[in-house]
């Protein structure tokens, strides 16, 4: 009798897996985070910390952001501040540290991954209507530990892989493939310290590299405070108008 019993199991836990779906995923991810009214409750959100690159070089960053697609973020070195802005519809920057401190257009190039990051709620909030396609993978692992693996398509054709714990569902691991002039570009995020505001988990600790770049040459980034709801004036946003330069180069 155990060992019929034994069989069972094994031809359950095949059918167990194929019947995974994409959108249960999805929904269990979702509710992980703080369930789907929780996290659309969240209209405005302020983040502060910090990017370490190499052997100790850190910057201090900022994000402001606004449902559904408004972004500004700031970097601040050595008290100069290089600020990039989406409106929804046009992306800008004011980059000092390259000897421009006029705002300037984005190009398509940089607008293309912007536009990706001012999703408000991400790929996942409202998939269907943004046009995205989700498919389940199956498992796979992560630093040796078990994972969902799911595959995002977005509406511009790049390409998310989106590693889920299977314990929390929440997401460790982010593949990502922009589709750029004919090339592919790669790269891959880790994300963990998950806290809690407002209802929903955000990470706190994030690590950007390449797939075949050591981990310990990642760009990591810690987030100090993440505030939800506060106010926030859309003007920020919009790209502000060039100071007109007086006779002799000065401006006014």
């Amino acid at each position: 009798m155990s060992r019929i019993l034994l069989i069972l199991a094994g031809i359950a836990c095949p059918l167990l897996l194929v019947g995974q779906t994409a959108e249960e995923l999805v929904s269990k991810n979702l509710a992980a985070r703080g369930g789907i009214e929780q996290i659309k409750a969240i209209k405005t959100l302020r983040m502060t910390g910090k990017v370490q690159q190499g052997g100790g070089f850190t910057v201090q960053i900022a994000r402001v952001s606004m449902a559904p697609n408004l972004m500004r973020q700031t970097v601040t070195i050595q008290g100069m501040n290089q600020i990039q802005a989406y409106d929804g519809a046009s992306g800008w920057q004011i980059s000092p540290f390259e000897g421009r401190k006029d705002p300037e257009l984005l190009g398509e190039d940089e607008l293309r991954g912007f536009v990706e990051d001012a999703d408000f709620y991400g790929p996942l909030v409202d998939y269907k209507t943004k046009d995205n396609r989700i498919e389940y993978m199956g498992h796979d692992t992560v630093d040796g530990d078990d994972a969902y693996r799911l595959k995002v398509t977005l509406a511009n054709g790049d390409i998310l892989y989106y590693y889920l714990d299977p314990d929390t569902y929440l997401e460790i691991r982010i593949d990502k493939m922009e589709f750029v002039r004919g090339n592919v570009i790669e790269s891959v995020t880790n994300l963990g310290s998950y806290k809690k505001v407002s209802g929903v988990y955000f990470p706190f600790s994030m690590e950007f590299g390449a797939p075949r770049q050591a981990p310990a040459d990642f760009t990591k980034v810690t987030i100090d405070k993440i505030e939800a709801n506060l106010p926030v004036d859309a003007a920020q946003f919009k790209m502000p108008v060039a100071k007109p330069a007086a006779p002799g180069g000065k401006e006014f």
